[in-house]
C-alpha cells in the first residue's frame, strides 16, 4: 500500500492563470463534470487546503466560540454520516447511486445544527465560503497534461493523499477503481 502524501503546493500561475485556462462546465454531462472536480480536488488540494486555511482562520479569530462550535458540529455531522454510509444499506445505497447529494446533505444537516446555536453565519463563512470557493474553482478549472498525469499515478494507487482518501470515503473514487479493475481484468483474461 502506498503511503499518504501531501500533493505539493502548485505555483500561482498554474492555481490560478489567466481566463483561457477556465470554461464553464457542461452541466448536462454531470459524469463529465463530476471528472473535472474530482480531478482538480486531488491536483490542486494543497492549495485549496491553503486557500480554506486562511478564510478558515480570518473567521475564526472574528469569532473564535462561534467556529470551534462549527467545527464540532459538522465534524460530528460528518463522522455520523460516514458511519451511517458504512452501517446502514439504504444510506449506503444512497451515498454510492448520489455521492454529490450525499455531500450536499451532510451540509445541509449541519447547517439546520448551526442554526440551533444561533452560528450560521460563522458556518456561512467559516466553513461552507472555503468550500464554495473550492468548488468553483474545481468546477470551473480546465485541466492540463501534469494534472491528468498526476491523477493517473494516484487512480493507480501508487500514490495516496488526503484528499485521495477524503473522496474514497465520500464515495468518488470507487467507480474509479472498479474501471481499472475491470480494465486490468480484460487485459489479463486477453493475455490468456
Amino acid at each position: 500500500m502506498a503511503r499518504v502524501e501531501l500533493t505539493p503546493l502548485r505555483p500561482w500561475d498554474d492555481f490560478f492563470p489567466g481566463f483561457d485556462r477556465y470554461a464553464k462546465p457542461d452541466v448536462r454531462d454531470l459524469p463529465k463534470w463530476n471528472n473535472r472536480v474530482v480531478n482538480n480536488l486531488l491536483y490542486y488540494q494543497t492549495n485549496y487546503l491553503l486557500l480554506a486555511c486562511v478564510v478558515f482562520f480570518t473567521v475564526g479569530i472574528l469569532n473564535p466560540v462561534g467556529m470551534f462550535m462549527g467545527i464540532v458540529v459538522v465534524s460530528l455531522v460528518f463522522l455520523g454520516s460516514v458511519w451511517a454510509g458504512e452501517n446502514r444499506s439504504m444510506i449506503k445505497d444512497f451515498k454510492q447511486q448520489n455521492p454529490t447529494l450525499f455531500v450536499i446533505a451532510v451540509l445541509v444537516a449541519s447547517y439546520f445544527l448551526m442554526s440551533l446555536f444561533n452560528g450560521v453565519m460563522v458556518f456561512l463563512f467559516g466553513i461552507t465560503f472555503p468550500l464554495l470557493l473550492v468548488f468553483a474553482h474545481s468546477s470551473l478549472r480546465l485541466r492540463n497534461i501534469k494534472n491528468k498525469l498526476e491523477n493517473k499515478i494516484e487512480e493507480a494507487g501508487l500514490k495516496k493523499s488526503p484528499m485521495g482518501i477524503l473522496l474514497e470515503v465520500l464515495g468518488q473514487q470507487e467507480v474509479r477503481l472498479q474501471k481499472i479493475q475491470e480494465l486490468l481484468e480484460r487485459k489479463v483474461k486477453e493475455g490468456l
